[in-house]
């Protein structure tokens, strides 16, 4: 109801829909699928009874989003079906828009967040989609819930015979596969299916995976899967020339992605993840944390980050209104940085520091966010960084093998 009220009021009025297909930046370094058929006036879909999964990243060169391009080109969508945070992503963390009928275009909007995919197939018969569109740009983390609602998305046009097509971006943190891999006892919502924490794969390289490796034992292959690729983009390119939209409300900046694979980890322990500051996931923290915490980290050496000692008093999450100590990342060589492994170093010697202080969330979130109880028994055990690191080295291997025929990008 809230957010039917706040669009009526105008609350995210945007100008007229007088917009032409994006024009072509012929300066742009990075081409997203989404730009080619925009450009293309999106004659594609011609015919098609099509939905659009997608959210505010969802968006041209020129910062025209695909549903505002599509509807201005002739080519309207059935309906939009948005994820965790909504399709305009106005909700926080956990949360979502509800349905409702988009303002600006009239395009219904169906919310799949929370839901499975014999629900989500409901909503894309309801609708009437012949055709899935799918425009996110992810994070590179398996606990980022936007590639668990592809999964979704594929597993229900699997089940009404929908085709897929998959709108591909970069992956901001680049393509190297890092850290454990999910055992699937502890699939949740934050992670269905057993890849490694950072996956080092664009969405649409992860659909021809889960199409292959997952679907035929979850109720079959898609009936149709196409890729659009990405332009001009390598696996190890970290500056594209494509503007940054925060993905969710706590993901400001793309230094913020860099950290995010390893220091979401935070959220499974009574630490402040930084939820409620200027700077969540780099900067991390808890009452009566000191100056002591940036001084070890910085003596491990760690590559491509230095450790600033921060205080700071968060307006929401953890510690509301509390002074807290800890520290802030900066991340001087984001080639050599490596999230997990700083995090895991993070994690030990927090608890090495302060032992009164540290400790596990009750409910063992942790063990969703690093896919096993096996990083929360061996740090409580006295585990080292490399040990602890060493441990998944395996099924790192054994996923980067996985993976291999499905990368598209050198």
């Amino acid at each position: 109801m809230r957010r039917r009220q706040l669009l009526q009021a105008g609350a995210l009025a945007v100008p007229a829909l007088a917009l032409a297909s994006t024009p072509a930046h012929a300066t742009a370094k990075v081409v997203t699928g989404a730009e080619q058929w925009a450009r293309d006036g999106w004659t594609r879909l011609r015919d098609k009874r099509f939905g659009v999964l997608t959210n505010p990243t969802g968006v041209l060169v020129d910062q025209t989003h695909v549903v505002d391009s599509m509807v201005a080109a002739g080519r309207r969508p059935t309906a939009v079906f948005g994820p965790e945070h909504g399709f305009r992503g106005t909700a926080q963390a956990g949360g979502s828009e509800g349905d409702y009928a988009d303002p600006r275009t009239g395009v219904p909007v169906y919310d799949t967040y929370g839901k499975d995919a014999a629900q989500v197939a409901a909503l894309f018969r309801k609708a009437g989609v012949d055709t899935v569109v799918f425009d996110i740009a992810d994070v590179g983390a398996r606990f980022y819930t936007y590639i668990w609602s592809l999964y979704t998305a594929m597993r229900a046009a699997a089940a009404t015979g929908a085709a897929f097509l998959v709108l591909d971006r970069p992956n901001p943190v680049g393509g190297s596969a890092k850290g454990p891999q999910l055992d699937p006892a502890f699939a949740t919502g934050v992670g269905r299916k057993p890849i490694v924490q950072q996956h080092g794969m664009t969405v649409g390289e992860l659909a021809r995976l889960f199409d292959a490796e997952f679907l035929p034992s979850d109720g079959g292959r898609l009936s149709s899967l196409d890729v659009v690729p990405v332009k001009g983009w390598r696996r190890a390119d970290l500056v594209t020339g494509l503007p940054w939209v925060p993905p969710s409300p706590n993901m400001p900046t793309r230094d913020t992605a860099l950290v995010y694979p390893g220091t979401c980890l935070f959220e499974g322990t009574a630490f402040s993840e930084g939820r409620g500051t200027t700077r969540p996931f780099e900067t991390i923290g808890a009452p009566d944390v000191d100056w002591r915490w940036a001084e070890e980290l910085n003596g491990l050496g760690l590559p491509g980050v230095r450790f600033r000692e921060t205080y700071f008093s968060p307006t929401f999450g953890k510690f509301v209104g509390k002074t807290c100590g800890g520290v802030a990342l900066h991340v001087t060589d984001p080639a050599s940085f490596d999230a997990i492994r700083s995090a895991v170093a993070m994690i030990v010697t927090a608890r090495s520091l302060y032992p009164a202080l540290f400790a596990w969330r009750p409910d063992n979130f942790i063990d969703n966010l690093s896919g096993s109880d096996r990083l929360r028994r061996m740090v409580d055990a006295g585990a080292g960084v490399d040990e602890v690191v060493g441990a998944w080295e395996a099924e790192l291997t054994a996923f980067r093998r996985t993976r291999r025929p499905y990368l598209h990008y050198r």
